[in-house]
């Protein structure tokens, strides 16, 4: 797996295949995998919540967020 996600899309897609996902959190990154506008702030820390509760590489820094 990469060491960091460049996409956001890309992270919640990654996020969706984990096994342990609530319904709450695979709500919140199915509408993200195809999201086609930017993520605001609460949204992209959320994100990398999940990405670290779930074992899962963070967004790259300077990555797209948007």
């Amino acid at each position: 797996m990469a060491d960091s996600f460049s996409r956001f899309r890309d992270a919640a897609r990654a996020l969706l295949a984990v096994e342990s996902l609530s319904e709450k959190e695979g709500q919140f990154c199915g509408g993200l995998a195809f999201r086609a506008a930017p993520l605001s702030d609460k949204q992209a820390n959320w994100l990398r919540i999940l990405l670290s509760r779930h074992g899962l590489p963070a967004l790259a820094e300077g990555g797209e967020h948007g």
